[in-house]
């Protein structure tokens, strides 16, 4: 008796925690806490029995130390080196030149590469080595990531469900039945019928889906938006070594200023004004150019280093920028940025300034701030913080971000590419690939602790730990096996059509709840025991459980990439109820005509 209150309780807090995900009432971190402080009570604190053992503390809290857990934190780390080094800015740069030719043929033709390139490698890397080429793409086009990161999960599903190697969902369920005795399944085996399935799939992931998800901006996409094309006034001063020595005008422009407007070369007491005709700089001009802030980052991060003209100005380490307003009645007010102190002050210094009412024709030497004006600094991190407390300019806190340290992108790269030719391969596990990547990005100090420690997402570890805990506690309750026998009882004597269609069905409900390869290691021995009693081939009824363990699309905790992409994307749990929802359904239709056809059923 006391069992069963157990499963019923369980089966209970699985219901609730759902719709309240659903509802997004509470925040994530707080529904998940909930899930497991609910089980904690029932299981450790009441005591009641999960079948024929009792769950400890340790047993409903071993989420957090959970492999695919630390995978997904650790390969986080990873793109973030890659972010923070700039080391993909190349190949997303060439994928936004061959998509600016036409964007929607462009972006489809992509994501029909990337659902290719996951039906031969594992999902988990291949979208981790996508996600910041697709977070390049989506800013170069202005739009929000959250417009093309749901997809690039759902594409790398769909393809790694056309072959055995394409998901560990696959070989899990294929490794069961090969067990069992009841079949061998080969590379291909299923491909024909999984293309079908995933065929009618993309088209809506890539057509229909982006028009159901809200475009959620974050801070960072905010600012591209707003102010991308803000133009900043900066000073570039021409001393003996520097890069610009000897670059010469050509047709009116400076061509390595890329991305900037000259607006003045002032060359002793004479000024050079636009168009700049045979004008070749030398040691001792002062250069005023116009750009954006993105343009300034990408000048201070190259090797170059047109921006600082000595290593004496660059600051120490690594560089952040931020922009500050001037404040109404700062003492800043009418004086030169020379005048302002910062650099003796708090160690940081003005690198440009922006106002919006005109744009001064002047050396920065000789424009007197005013209210209202942005100025955009660059120093080191504990030096931009400090800006805090000068009440003399407001900080924008959220336009802080550090400059791409170029010179250590070969190294990301290299770490990138032994992850995932270790992990492709098998060569060693996708945890142990993984860790070694963070630790490498950190040791070669391609990112600091603290530019790592922004990818731990709360959300994401809660809501891991409290899903991991709900299938815990519902396998060990029996729960999950009495209702798939139950529901399956009832359609033992129907004809084997309407058995394949029932089952993919609940497959895909539980694979949702439980994650995919829970619902594999599950269904597979149950599907086998149908055929058996239907006397028919076990092949039909395993590519069903492969299939449908694979339609992990209305969840964020369904499949490892759902979480990869959660936090990129700004998507909350109800996104993926919304978009992923559909996406079930269609493909559970689908299957329901061309399975039966294909095996002749």
């Amino acid at each position: 008796m006391e069992a069963e209150i157990a499963m019923v309780a369980t089966l209970l807090v699985i219901a609730v925690s759902t719709f309240l995900y659903a509802t997004e009432r509470y925040s994530i971190e707080a529904i998940s806490l909930g899930v497991l402080a609910a089980y904690v009570t029932i299981f450790v604190v009441i005591g009641l029995p999960a079948g024929d053992k009792a769950l400890t503390a340790g047993d409903l809290l071993s989420g957090f130390s959970n492999p695919g857990l630390i995978t997904i934190m650790a390969l986080l780390v990873v793109g973030q080196g890659l972010f923070h080094t700039d080391a993909l800015e190349r190949p997303a740069q060439a994928l936004v030149k061959w998509v600016a030719k036409d964007h929607r043929s462009g972006i489809t033709l992509s994501f029909i590469g990337i659902a290719t390139l996951s039906a031969f490698l594992n999902n988990t890397p291949v979208v981790v080595m996508f996600i910041p080429i697709i977070s390049a793409l989506a800013a170069a086009l202005k739009m929000p990531t959250s417009r093309y990161m749901m997809s690039l999960s759902f594409v790398t599903i769909l393809g790694g469900m056309t072959t055995l190697i394409g998901s560990s969902t696959n070989l899990l369920a294929a490794n069961v039945a090969r067990a069992s005795g009841a079949v061998d399944l080969s590379f291909f085996s299923f491909t024909p019928v999984a293309l079908m399935v995933a065929g009618v799939g993309l088209p809506y992931v890539l057509g229909v889906m982006p028009l159901l998800l809200q475009n959620r901006r974050s801070m960072a996409d905010a600012m591209r938006a707003g102010g991308g094309g803000k133009q900043f006034i900066a000073e570039i001063a021409i001393r003996a070594g520097h890069p610009l020595v000897g670059a010469t005008s050509t047709q009116g422009m400076f061509p390595q200023l890329k991305d900037m407007t000259v607006r003045l070369v002032q060359r002793g007491e004479r000024p050079h004004l636009p168009p700049f005709e045979n004008v070749t700089l030398q040691p001792g001009d002062i250069v005023i150019v116009a750009a954006t802030r993105q343009a300034l980052e990408r000048a201070l991060a190259t090797k170059s280093n047109v921006i600082r003209d000595s290593e004496e100005e660059r600051p120490p380490g690594v560089v952040t920028l931020a922009e500050a307003i001037v404040a109404p009645g700062s003492r800043l007010i009418g004086r030169t940025v020379a005048q302002s102190g910062f650099r003796g002050e708090v160690g940081c210094v003005v690198l440009a300034i922006e106002r919006r009412s005109r744009m001064p024709r002047m050396p920065m030497a000789d424009i007197r701030m005013e209210a209202g004006d942005v100025l955009l600094f660059a120093g080191p991190r504990k030096a931009i913080e400090e800006l805090r407390g000068n009440r003399d300019v407001l900080l924008i806190d959220w336009t802080a971000a550090d400059v791409p340290t170029r010179g250590r992108a070969p190294i990301a790269l290299a770490i990138f590419g032994c992850v995932i030719v270790s992990a492709g391969t098998s060569l060693m596990p996708i945890v142990a690939a993984s860790l070694l990547g963070a630790f490498a990005m950190l040791a070669t100090r391609c990112l600091n602790t603290r530019q790592a420690a922004r990818v731990v997402d709360g959300r994401i570890i809660l809501l891991v730990a409290s899903a991991i805990a709900s299938a815990t506690a519902l396998e060990a309750t029996g729960g999950a096996q009495i209702l798939a026998n139950g529901l399956l009882s009832v359609l033992v004597d129907a004809p084997p059509g309407v058995v394949m269609s029932a089952l993919f069905m609940i497959i895909a409900l539980t694979t949702n709840i439980l994650t995919n390869n829970a619902a594999a290691v599950l269904f597979t021995p149950i599907a086998v025991g149908l055929a058996a009693h239907l006397n028919l081939p076990a092949e039909p009824f395993v590519v069903t459980v492969i299939l449908a363990a694979n339609a992990s699309f209305a969840t964020p905790v369904a499949y490892q990439t759902n979480l990869l992409v959660m936090g990129p994307g700004h998507y909350r749990y109800r996104d993926f109820l919304i978009a992923g929802g559909p996406l079930v359904l269609l493909l559970w239709g689908t299957f329901s005509i061309v399975g039966p056809w294909w095996y002749g059923i």
